[in-house]
């Protein structure tokens, strides 16, 4: 979570410290052991880009919390961080599918991932991550669209999302949820918050 986040490696046996180590930093920075979406936009748009960031980072917090009690739990934030860090290409494109399917319906709609992609759009331009004249998210929801959706039926199902993004570089760079606006490092004992 935000800038300093630190992110557990799998090296090892340094794998239990590192986790112990960045447990009882997520229990410093949130002593109640649960981060809510006001705690979690606050890390995050530190982090990245401020405010321009804060609706990517709602749809990203409803998406950690699997059990959807309207909390993140360590034990939801670490699984969902480190199958994005270690986790096959299936498996992030699997996390991926649930932060576009907003009403968890097994589909994903144009206007459910235009949403997603208009916060995405908004934060990357606010961290000049995109070129000068960048798609719009209206075109990059199209063009995907276009490559995913085989049966033509208005909607992308979990099976057309993964084959195509598989099948295909640029939707994959797009689908897929990338940590690269948050940095990653390892946990030092002087790190002190996330």
């Amino acid at each position: 979570m935000g800038q300093a986040a630190t992110l557990p490696c799998q090296r090892g046996g340094s794998y239990v410290l590192e986790l112990y180590e960045w447990f009882g930093k997520f229990i410093n920075e949130c002593p109640s052991g649960l981060i809510t979406l006001h705690e979690f936009q606050r890390h995050f748009c530190n982090g990245t880009v401020g405010s321009e960031s804060a609706e990517y980072a709602e749809e990203i917090f409803r998406t950690l919390d699997s059990n959807g009690d309207g909390v993140v739990d360590f034990r939801e934030y670490v699984m969902a961080i480190s199958m994005l860090v270690e986790g096959s290409a299936v498996e992030k494109l699997q996390w991926s599918f649930k932060l576009y399917d907003k009403d968890k319906d097994g589909n994903i709609t144009k206007g459910e991932m235009l949403e997603i992609m208009q916060a995405v759009h908004k934060m990357s331009v606010a961290a000049a991550l995109t070129k000068p004249n960048p798609l719009t998210a209206e075109e990059y929801t199209n063009r995907i669209f276009l490559r995913l959706d085989k049966d033509n039926n208005a909607v992308i199902s979990l099976e057309e999302f993964i084959e195509g993004a598989l099948d295909d570089d640029w939707t994959r760079e797009m689908l897929e949820c990338v940590l690269s606006t948050v940095k990653v490092k390892r946990p030092q004992k002087s790190d002190t918050t996330f």
